[in-house]
């Protein structure tokens, strides 16, 4: 039987860190690996487009230390596409910015106050959309693990 995890019921607040929870994600929405591919910088996008298994790979949680599988394609965009000048522009929406943001950050939990430094949006709108009930691309509270 699948481990349930236990969510605090305390509203998230300026402070609250978020991260992107990959697999309440993938367990959300089917598409989920091709919103990650549209994401790619364009030698990514081609050097993916010609293969069709998932790629795994260890991946070092850089708050925790912990060691994860995570997927080929989630650690290049992570690791390159995401350091790439006009990742994240102007016109980004607040969603896809903050999503942005995270990936840029190796996914590292960040609150409403340090996402609003990076995409110069107001932290209350950030709070706002991502605890409106909606959950937007696994973008979620971060929930440290007992």
């Amino acid at each position: 039987m699948p481990e349930k995890k236990h969510f605090s019921l305390v509203k998230p607040d300026l402070e609250t860190p978020f991260h992107i929870d990959f697999e309440w994600w993938k367990s959300h929405d089917s598409n989920w690996r091709v919103f990650l591919h549209s994401c790619l910088c364009s030698d990514h996008q081609k050097a993916f487009s010609e293969t069709d298994e998932d790629s795994w790979i260890d991946w070092i949680d850089p708050q925790t230390g912990g060691v994860q599988q995570i997927d080929g394609l989630q650690n290049v965009l992570i690791s390159h596409c995401a350091k790439q000048e006009g990742f994240i522009t102007q016109n980004t929406t607040v969603v896809d910015a903050v999503f942005r943001s995270l990936l840029a950050s190796g996914n590292a939990s960040l609150n409403a106050l340090e996402l609003s430094e990076i995409i110069q949006k107001p932290a209350n709108t950030i709070l706002r959309t991502l605890t409106a009930g909606t959950v937007y691309r696994g973008v979620r509270p971060y929930q440290n693990q007992p």
